[in-house]
């Protein structure tokens, strides 16, 4: 938890003004009533607003958009729910500084597009997923102080707070040959719902039983099926999300194997389509834009009071 510091948004909801018009007065940039001047400027005062330099920034002229870059190995990862959701949700919270969001992919070697990305005159600010723990300490010089990582370090959900009540459930159910599909190694997000796994594991004094999947249905199927052939006496698959548990039932269904009676499945993310197939999966839920609208405002220079943002189990026929 960190002090809050009054935003924009903060300052147009005290003046009974919309963003765009307390924009318009602190900047000197357009129209507003005497009225809604003087209520601005006041509301400012009384929350002792200071505009922050990429806001600064906006008013001079430079700098028109957000960009979210999303780094995986996968070319398609653009149409991953989560991406969506977080994308919708940027551009929801942009609306006070009349900005736009754009959605990049890149590559694990992806040092030339932050090069291309640092030079790019238009660029406000920059939102980073899919990063590695080195990645945030080598960016370009250009591109720090307006930069925000999704995931660990940044914004982030308390994933191991909730894969490890999931793994709980599992455990108290009786299950006690759980195996987990975490996420690729290379991801710094990945560590935590596998420290929380490990944890259960000692413990409780359960064998480990770990293989990585890459957050989609068809890598969900093979990491099942590679756990079966591995470890047959397994009882729990946990996964670490939505499409990687539901590719897991697919391959489940495929081998004659009943969930939950002989094996069952926790994903994370509650994704739709979790509650509408059958058996319904059981998975964790979190608030993908309020993460997504955080990392915006730290991008822009303001300070977030949440961080770390909670996860919690919803209970349903897979386990």
């Amino acid at each position: 938890m960190r002090t809050t510091r009054a935003g924009l948004a903060d300052v147009a909801r005290r003046a009974g003004v919309s963003p765009a018009t307390a924009s318009r007065v602190l900047s000197g940039s357009g129209p507003a009533s005497p009225a809604s001047r003087a209520a601005v400027l006041a509301a400012a005062e009384q929350l002792d607003y200071r505009p922050h330099p990429v806001a600064r920034q906006l008013a001079g002229g430079s700098g028109s958009r957000v960009v979210f870059a999303v780094r995986d190995e996968r070319a398609d990862i653009l149409r991953d729910p989560f991406v969506t959701r977080a994308t919708a949700a940027m551009a929801a919270a942009l609306l006070p500084y009349a900005m736009g969001v754009a959605l990049r992919h890149v590559g694990l070697d992806c040092a030339a597009d932050l090069d291309e990305l640092a030079g790019d005159r238009g660029l406000a600010a920059l939102v980073l997923a899919g990063h590695d723990r080195a990645m945030p300490a080598a960016l370009p010089p250009r591109l720090r102080g307006r930069t925000a990582v999704i995931g660990a370090g940044g914004a982030d959900v308390d994933s191991a707070a909730g894969v490890g009540v999931l793994l709980t459930h599992l455990y108290l159910l009786g299950r006690r040959r759980i195996a987990l599909i975490a996420g690729p190694a290379w991801l710094a997000a990945s560590a935590a719902p596998v420290a929380a796994y490990r944890e259960l594991t000692r413990s409780a004094g359960l064998p480990a039983r770990i293989v990585r999947g890459d957050f989609t249905s068809a890598r969900g199927r093979v990491a099942a099926r590679a756990v079966l052939r591995r470890w047959p006496d397994t009882d729990a698959i946990a996964t670490v999300s939505d499409a990687t548990a539901l590719g897991a039932l697919q391959a489940l269904a495929g081998l004659g194997i009943r969930v939950p009676d002989d094996v069952a499945v926790t994903g994370f993310d509650d994704v739709p389509l979790a509650s509408a197939v059958s058996p319904a999966l059981s998975t964790a839920t979190h608030p993908v834009e309020e993460i997504a609208a955080a990392a915006v405002r730290s991008a822009l220079g303001e300070v977030v009071p949440v961080t770390l943002f909670p996860s919690s189990p919803v209970f349903r026929a897979t386990a």
